[in-house]
């Protein structure tokens, strides 16, 4: 039983229920009549929160897979929400849903009116953002890294909103971190899971915002030798024709989203001079419903030079702002 999620999941059916993900995010709820019920852990090198009726999270790292109880609750209603907070590069994680004893009860899903997407890199995962230091291990990054309280999470459930965050850290529009391999966003964007196997489609997903920060990656280390590009000049050309093509091709799935671009002062302003450049060559081919927002001010403070939750808190506080100027971009299309 599995009353809602964030969508991009590869549901399976054996013998038992089976929900596999790997964009990060991802989150599970129900809700029911009773005073306890179950969830299947599934396998995978993951981090949970486990929320009751709102009430603070209880965290889970690295759990076994296996059922765990929920229990001793008032004989009522409730609801339940498994959150993932770590990102799964390696490999995809799975979930096996809800169960409920014979004294509960099911109760309709809870579908939030909004919905809001955000796609980004590493900034947008939550990258380190809860670490107080500058150098990490592989290790301490995963264990510091808690989606739930990045940008795109504050946002989304400053408004009520159902959320995606379709990010994944190191990649960029044309480049990855320093010239490294793998799939760039864009390739990676249409599937279901890294594997690219299955394109991902579901006509219920219509968010009305969708936000984008694409270009740290690109950006932010030089040129390495052997790279199709020799110059910035090309770098620049490159990144700016494929981010609006991916745009473009955004604005066919979503044709009444608004959709949000947003930069960081880093990179000594490359990087926010090449977004808000996209921003401005959609404006001029017509499409009225992107706008660029700088982003300023951030202390870096979390592995690897990476924001900070106190940053997150920043960059969430500049949307909402901008979203509460704006309060026709959540009006139903």
């Amino acid at each position: 039983m599995v009353a809602s999620s964030s969508k991009r999941i590869l549901a399976t059916k054996s013998s038992a229920q089976k929900y596999t993900y790997q964009w990060p995010g991802t989150y599970f709820t129900a809700s029911f009549q009773g005073t306890e019920a179950y969830f299947r852990v599934g396998e995978g090198k993951q981090a949970l929160h486990v929320t009751v009726n709102h009430q603070s999270p209880v965290a889970l790292v690295k759990p076994e897979p296996g059922v765990c109880r929920i229990s001793g609750l008032t004989d009522g209603a409730h609801t339940v929400r498994i959150e993932v907070v770590t990102e799964s590069h390696a490999g995809p994680n799975s979930f096996g849903g809800f169960s409920l004893p014979r004294s509960a009860s099911p109760l309709p899903a809870q579908h939030e009116a909004r919905q809001i997407e955000f796609i980004g890199d590493s900034y947008t995962v939550g990258y380190g953002n809860i670490s107080t230091k500058h150098e990490c291990t592989e290790e301490e990054v995963r264990e510091t890294r808690d989606d739930s309280l990045a940008y795109g999470p504050l946002t989304a459930k400053h408004y009520g909103a159902d959320y995606q965050i379709n990010a994944i850290s190191g990649r960029g529009v044309v480049r990855n971190y320093n010239g490294d391999s793998g799939d760039t966003l864009p390739v990676a964007y249409p599937y279901v899971l890294f594997d690219k196997q299955n394109l991902y489609a579901d006509s219920s997903w219509e968010p009305r915002i969708v936000v984008v920060a694409l270009g740290t990656n690109d950006f932010s280390t030089p040129l390495n030798p052997g790279e199709k590009w020799k110059s910035r000049d090309q770098l620049h050309a490159d990144y700016e024709a494929t981010y609006v093509a991916f745009l473009q091709g955004l604005r066919t799935r979503y044709p009444h989203a608004f959709f949000l671009l947003w930069a960081t002062d880093g990179a000594d302003g490359e990087i926010l001079e090449e977004a808000q450049t996209v921003s401005r060559q959609l404006n001029a081919l017509g499409d009225t419903k992107v706008a660029f927002i700088p982003v300023s001010g951030l202390d870096m403070s979390a592995c690897h030079w990476h924001p900070s939750t106190e940053d997150d808190k920043i960059v969430a506080g500049t949307l909402i702002d901008f979203s509460d100027h704006h309060p026709q971009l959540w009006q139903p299309r």
